[in-house]
């Protein structure tokens, strides 16, 4: 009955997450060989913003939850990666990125307008974005965009679900008394190539 059970979830688990398995295998050979091309890159200006105050005194959630107000009034949505106060002269620095586009608002305080930079991002960027997002980065503001959120879950999901599949394929694979042979060679195998890698990265010159 367990073997049955095991070997059934092992199965339909994996269709499910194969899409996703697929998604972040694939974004490796872009982030490692992918190249951004120049290009002009379009400026919007806006105008007469209501503009909280604070951002000089707060950081973190408070001054994020101020910065998230901006957002609409310059037709930007996304993820607020950081949030930069210049003091010299009251500029809000905000780069705001969600797969698809990316854009950075420089916000002028006491004038109360804002210039927008915006980016589009081609798919292999689109794709490599969601490999790295959420991350471990700025943890503290992380996951301030709805899209964010629900993506952050798609890919915890996605792990827990292939370490349930790694480890009840080696239990479907010891259940199998005729496999063990070949199996214990190619886990044996595969340990020799992954601390042998490892030996070289620490002790290569």
């Amino acid at each position: 009955m367990l073997y049955r059970w095991t070997r059934d979830l092992h199965l339909y688990f994996g269709l499910l997450i194969s899409p996703f398995i697929l998604l972040f295998s694939a974004s490796v050979f872009y982030l490692n060989h992918g190249k951004l091309s120049p290009q002009d890159l379009p400026v919007d200006t806006y105008t007469n913003l209501t503009i909280p105050d604070g951002f000089d005194r707060l950081k973190g959630i408070e001054a994020l939850e101020r910065a998230k107000t901006i957002l609409p009034q310059v037709r930007v949505a996304g993820e607020i990666g950081f949030i930069r106060y210049v003091s010299k002269d009251r500029h809000l620095i905000l780069p705001v990125s969600k797969a698809g586009a990316e854009a950075t608002i420089d916000v002028d305080l006491d004038a109360r307008t804002a210039t927008v930079t915006r980016r589009r991002m081609n798919v292999w960027e689109s794709i490599s974005y969601l490999h790295k997002i959420p991350g471990p980065h700025n943890v503290a503001i992380r996951g301030n965009w709805v899209g964010t959120r629900i993506w952050r879950v798609l890919a915890d999901t996605t792990i827990y679900l292939l370490l349930f599949i790694s480890l009840s394929g080696i239990y479907l694979w010891w259940a199998i008394k005729a496999e063990r042979r070949i199996g214990c060679t190619l886990v044996a195998a595969g340990a020799l190539t992954f601390f042998g890698l490892i030996f070289v990265i620490l002790h290569g010159h």
